[in-house]
Formats: C-alpha cells, sequence, structure tokens
C-alpha cells in the first residue's frame, strides 16, 4: 500500500559513501543560496547610485524584503517538508530563487528590486528544512552536528564567491563598455545578478535525482513521523492559510468565535506597530513588511495550536527550541549587519576598490566561515558526546561573545589591512554560532516535527536578525552620520541573546539528569 503522502517508499542508501554524496550536492544548493542571498552587498555602491536608494533602503533590501518573507514561507514550507517528498520540495524552491535572481538584474527601479528580493525569500525558504531534514535521515544523532556544519560551510563558500565574482563582473563589464552602449542597456549589477542566477537552474536538475531517506531511520520508533490524513499539497494550503492575511482571519474563525477575535486583535497589534514606528522612523515599507511577519507567526501559533496541539507542544512550548531560537536570532542582528555593510564599509569609508573588498572579504568570509561552522560542530559533538546536548549550547554562547567583541574591534579599525584581518577572525566566530545551534535544534525535538522546528529556528535568525539588523545599523548610520557607529550601536542586543541561551541550557540540562 503507497504511503498516504502519496510519495513512493524511498529505498534506504546504498551506502554511506552514498550520504556523503547527498551531503556534498546540499552544500552546493547552500552555497547557491547564500550567492543569491549575499551578492547584494558588494554591488551595494552602485545600486545606492543608479536607483537612489538611503543605507537604510539598502538594509530594507538586503534584510526586511528577503528576511520577512523568508521566514513566513517557512512556516508552513517546513510543515509541507515533514510531509512531502524534500528532494521535489527543494528542486522547486531551488528553482524559483535562481530564477528571482535573475530577474534581480532586470530591475529598474526600487520597487522591482524589493519584490525580486521577496521572491528569492521565498524560494530560499525551502533550502533548510528540507536539508536539515534530509541530513538527520542519513547520518546518526553522534555525527549530525558535524554533517549539518559540513552543509552550512556551502553558506561561507557561497558567501566568498557572490563577494568575488559579484564585484569582478560588475567592475569588469562597466570597464569593457564604458563610454558605450552595453547589450540591451544593462550596467555591471544587472548582468552581477543575471550571472548567479543561472547556475542555481542547472544544479536543481541534479538535486531532483536525490534518493529520500526513511524519515526518522536512526530515532526512536516513538519519534518515528506519523503518517497525515488526506494531501500533503492540501495540508500545505492550510498552513499557508495560517500565516497570508487576509486568509489567517479565516483560519482563525474556524477554531470559533473566541479564536477569531484573538487573530483579529494580534492584527490590530500590528497595524498599531507599523502606524507607531513609520511615525517615528518615516519608513512605512519597512515597518509593514516587518509587522506582517509578526503578525504570521502569531497566526501561525494560533492554528498550530487548535490544529495539531502535538507539534505545538512540541515545538513551541520547548524552552531549549524557543531560547536557542531567541538566542541565535538576536545574535544575528549584529552579524547580519555586520555582514551586510562590510563592504560598504570598507569601499566607502576605507576606500577600498571594489574588486579588493569582494577578493578579500569574499575569502575571508569563506575561509573563516568554514573553520567556526565546521570547527564548533565538531566541537559541539565532542562536547555533547552522549545525552550531553546542554553543552552545545555553550558552543553557541562563546562564539556569540568572541563574534562581537571582533566586530567592535573591526568597525573601530582605521586600516583596511587591520579591518580585513579582524573581518576573517570575527567570521570564524559568528559562523561558529550557526555550526553549535544547527545541532542542538535538530537533537532537541523528535524527528516527527524536525522540518517545523528548522522553520522555527530559522524564524528567529530572519524576522530578529534579517529583518531588524541590516535596516537598523542604515538607519543609526544615517541619523549619527557615520556608518562605524551605527553599526556599533547593535551589540546592546548580544547580553539578551545570551540570557536567552542561558534558559536553553538550562532547560536541556534538566533532559539530561
Amino acid at each position: 500500500m503507497p504511503p498516504a503522502d502519496g510519495v513512493a517508499a524511498p529505498a534506504p542508501p546504498e551506502s554511506e559513501r552514498y550520504g556523503y554524496y547527498v551531503l556534498g550536492v546540499l552544500m552546493m544548493v547552500y552555497a547557491l543560496n547564500f550567492i543569491d542571498r549575499q551578492l547584494i552587498t558588494i554591488l551595494a555602491p552602485d545600486l545606492k547610485r543608479d536607483l537612489g536608494i538611503s543605507d537604510s533602503d539598502f538594509g530594507f533590501l538586503y534584510g526586511t524584503a528577503f528576511g520577512v518573507f523568508y521566514a513566513v514561507f517557512g512556516i508552513p514550507l517546513g510543515k509541507l517538508a515533514d510531509h512531502w517528498s524534500r528532494v521535489r520540495l527543494l528542486t522547486i524552491g531551488l528553482a524559483l530563487w535562481s530564477a528571482m535572481t535573475a530577474c534581480s538584474g532586470l530591475s529598474r527601479n526600487f520597487a522591482q528590486l524589493g519584490a525580486a528580493r521577496i521572491g528569492v525569500g521565498i524560494g530560499e525558504a525551502t533550502a533548510s528544512p528540507c536539508a536539515y531534514s534530509l541530513i538527520s535521515d542519513y547520518f546518526p544523532p553522534r555525527r549530525r552536528a558535524t554533517a549539518l556544519a559540513v552543509y552550512s560551510a556551502g553558506l561561507y563558500v557561497g558567501g566568498g564567491i557572490s563577494l568575488y565574482f559579484g564585484s569582478r563582473i560588475a567592475a569588469d563589464w562597466n570597464a569593457y563598455f564604458a563610454g558605450q552602449a552595453a547589450p540591451f542597456g544593462l550596467v555591471g549589477w544587472q548582468v552581477a545578478f543575471l550571472a548567479m542566477g543561472i547556475p542555481g537552474l542547472l544544479l536543481s536538475l541534479l538535486v531532483v535525482t536525490l534518493r529520500e531517506p526513511p524519515r526518522g531511520r536512526f530515532d526512536p520508533p516513538q519519534d518515528a513521523v506519523a503518517t497525515t490524513p488526506g494531501s500533503p499539497l492540501a495540508d500545505f494550503v492550510r498552513s499557508l492559510e495560517s500565516v497570508l492575511p487576509p486568509f489567517t482571519l479565516l483560519a482563525a474563525a474556524r477554531a470559533g468565535g473566541l479564536g477569531f477575535a484573538i487573530n483579529a486583535g494580534g492584527a490590530l497589534v500590528a497595524c498599531l506597530l507599523v502606524w507607531s514606528m513609520a511615525t517615528l522612523t518615516g519608513d512605512f515599507v519597512q515597518w509593514a513588511a516587518f509587522a506582517l511577519g509578526c503578525y504570521a507567526v502569531f497566526s501561525w501559533g494560533q492554528n498550530l495550536r487548535h490544529a495539531d496541539r502535538t507539534t505545538f507542544d512540541a515545538v513551541c512550548r520547548s524552552r531549549a527550541l524557543v531560547g536557542i531560537t531567541l538566542g541565535y536570532g538576536l545574535v544575528t542582528i549584529v552579524g547580519y549587519a555586520m555582514t551586510a555593510f562590510a563592504p560598504l564599509y570598507a569601499i566607502e569609508v576605507l576606500g577600498a576598490d571594489p574588486r579588493e573588498a569582494g577578493f578579500v572579504l569574499g575569502g575571508a568570509g569563506m575561509a573563516g566561515g568554514i573553520l567556526g561552522v565546521v570547527g564548533a560542530g565538531a566541537l559541539a559533538d565532542r562536547l555533547a558526546d552522549g545525552d550531553r546536548n546542554h553543552r552545545r549550547v555553550w558552543v553557541i554562547a562563546g562564539t556569540a561573545v568572541g563574534s562581537a567583541l571582533l566586530y567592535a574591534l573591526m568597525f573601530t579599525a582605521a586600516s583596511r589591512p587591520l579591518f580585513y584581518l579582524l573581518n576573517f577572525i570575527g567570521w570564524i566566530f559568528f559562523a561558529g554560532t550557526l555550526g553549535g545551534s544547527s545541532g542542538a535544534v535538530v537533537n532537541a525535538v523528535p524527528a516527527r516535527v524536525r522540518g517545523v522546528a528548522t522553520a522555527g529556528f530559522v524564524l528567529g535568525s530572519t524576522l530578529l536578525g534579517l529583518a531588524i539588523g541590516p535596516y537598523s545599523a542604515g538607519k543609526f548610520s544615517t541619523l549619527l552620520g557615520d556608518l562605524g557607529s551605527g553599526l556599533l550601536v547593535l551589540l546592546v542586543v548580544v547580553p539578551f541573546g545570551l540570557a536567552a541561551l542561558l534558559m536553553a541550557e538550562r532547560d536541556l540540562r534538566r533532559r539530561a539528569a
């Protein structure tokens, strides 16, 4: 009898070697994920000039436009990843975000580029839920953090590639066609987007050939994934209704009049947030997008509690998962702001040539990121040997403090060589926070909810880190008249992140006792 989700029963992997092959492909996917996400940072000076945007507008494009929709759609897509073919879903997402990256190169104004960034965010929301779930079924618990760290290293490979090749393509194109009409009137930054989007469409043809491993194959029987009645796609549509206004009100109404009233109250609070913050800052689009994300998360949690109490309890009521998500998310407010503006700082403040900045910062991000994420993942696995998952939180907290200190020194550096050196070391520590977090998340929840749990974890680092960090840094830099000072203001959030991680560590320690 075929399984309830309509997907053919997966054959078990032929060998451990095949698992490493899958890991390599997924690492390539994640590299493209971050190429398409990070490319905009090295092109920032050209975008500011040609589109007439400010630092806070750039922060919105890099962070909020991408991050809010990445987070919101990650919720229903994480649910779909738990009950449908993860390989098919990842293939569709890869093709979508690659196509939207190419479309970014056709943008002629701020609104068009913003719309393309939203499309990139929606497509990329498939990556981590699918990849984390697949890797967890190809590698046993004692090796998951290391495997996930290797996967996460693709992030830093992609970041390095995007900065180096993005700057080279844009500069060389502009230099070659200086003083003459370029094909189709395209300028360098547009060609860079087009060139970086096409490889993902080709890689999707390889991803679709991967095998689906049995879910929960290394986990206890009580954690096995239960089949769900009906179609997984219909379940996805219902999940989408729970996060996409105005359908959120209809979804809430199914829980009764009280449920509708609570949801309407949440919508009112979101509207008040938009009004108050837009009045204070003058940035309506930024706060409308952020409030949309917050309201969507609230609606999703309310709907999940009514429709799937088991998953709600396992994810939303886990002090460990909530603490790791909030802690890592708060730390990434600083980290994403630094990665967004580091190339711009090197070019505009320290006078670097864009190609030099792309080469050095890209190489530093790639080498430092890989060292940090793989090293921290391996260290977390070693410390957590057995049932001591709380020790992984030690790694997250230690690397978070180290990255904050390095970035504080970095944006007070007076010379480019020192700035570049501190950036490299800072990447090691910042990447280490992800290396520790990924293993802690997947080992803190049962197999049947890993897709949703991963989506929730990604939610913290996007709604907090991406939607707040780059925009706030750009806004403060405008208010203070200094980009470095605008970035350093954000360090105030780090102690709050450490407090959230302490809550997670205590809960995991209690479980291990």
